[in-house]
């Protein structure tokens, strides 16, 4: 069978009208930053690249080596090409502009360079997550203001998980399509057309450890799934949790399953754990692009108007009914 590799999927969408030559020669070069940073984890302690940086990034998170390396390879591949306008990185805690040798583009990428970089030591899948949007004023400098954009606005959203294969799952507005790394050859090859999770689901992936700190609409929904056949929804239901946001999302959106981040009393001063802008817009895109739901117990996340650039929320995403299901039960909590 004839393999259509990244480059060309990205052609065809473009001859198609679904994307113009800036956004496709922006997918292409993070796209190659994620073949270099797949190269870097795979070397782990060959390379010496694992371990603390011991020094904490705007999160208050104590950096690991390959965060600052994973951060250095994107801000490298992306400033120079002429596509974008600016970047902001989970890492950093202003915008990145773009340096003024090189010419300026109309996007604005922001990015999670390593997600769940706390499971490289055990050697557990980690991700790249990426968003793209328009700057509002291709003539002016980006500022902060530019980025805090609703996640409806975004043309493009992404991820990379780094397995036993490493995968680049992407929507541009039409579907979700995934392409594998073949390290041999070099290049992404288009394997997982138009990725779709099914409206029912019998998989849930939470941090149980957290029960004592959830709102009552979250407990109640997780002991109705612990109940299994004998309790109210009548049937067994399985749990995981990689407590990496790209593993557990990717696996949603592989075979189906709720993915649950919730507001709890430990994260309710900051709004929720994961952000806004680097993770929960991006996956809710490709969530809904793959007819599945995403909120943050209430709101459907993409309709949030974002007022920080490292704004925390709740995340709640995947199967359709499971989603409507845990919003229903806060709507109740709420009127009572």
């Amino acid at each position: 069978m004839r393999r259509v590799s990244l480059s060309q999927f990205l052609i065809e969408e473009q001859r198609a009208g679904r994307l113009d030559a800036d956004l496709r020669l922006l997918v292409e070069v993070v796209a190659r930053a994620v073949k270099a940073i797949a190269v870097t984890i795979s070397k782990g302690k060959l390379w010496d690249v694992h371990g603390e940086t011991g020094v904490e990034n705007v999160q208050g998170e104590v950096q690991k080596k390959l965060d600052v390396i994973a951060n250095e390879l994107l801000l490298q591949a992306n400033e120079w090409g002429g596509h974008l306008a600016a970047m902001a990185s989970e890492e950093v805690e202003e915008i990145c502009h773009i340096p003024f040798e090189y010419p300026r583009g109309g996007y604005l990428l922001l990015f999670d360079p390593l997600d769940g970089s706390s499971n490289i030591e055990v050697n557990i899948s980690v991700g790249t997550i990426f968003s793209v949007l328009r700057n509002p004023d291709r003539e002016a400098i980006p500022t902060e203001a530019s980025f805090l954009q609703p996640g409806t606005a975004q043309v493009a959203a992404g991820y990379a998980i780094y397995g036993p294969a490493t995968q680049l799952v992407l929507t541009t507005g039409n579907g979700v399509h995934g392409f594998t790394l073949d390290r041999e050859f070099g290049y992404f090859v288009y394997t997982h057309p138009f990725m779709t999770i099914p409206p029912q689901t019998s998989e849930f992936a939470i941090n149980c450890s957290n029960m004592r700190f959830w709102e009552p609409p979250v407990r109640r929904y997780i002991e109705e799934l612990i109940a299994g056949k004998e309790g109210p929804r009548g049937r067994d239901f399985n749990m995981r949790w990689v407590a990496s946001m790209v593993s557990d999302v990717h696996r949603t959106l592989s075979r189906g399953g709720i993915f649950l981040y919730p507001l709890d009393a430990k994260n309710r001063a900051q709004g929720g754990k994961l952000r806004l802008l680097y993770e929960a817009n991006p996956m809710a895109l490709l969530v809904e692009q793959a007819g599945g739901a995403a909120i943050d117990g209430r709101r459907r996340l993409l309709e949030i108007v974002p007022q920080r650039l490292h704004q925390r929320v709740p995340v709640i995403l995947g199967s359709k009914e499971e989603v409507e299901r845990v919003r229903a039960y806060h709507e109740e909590a709420d009127a009572s």
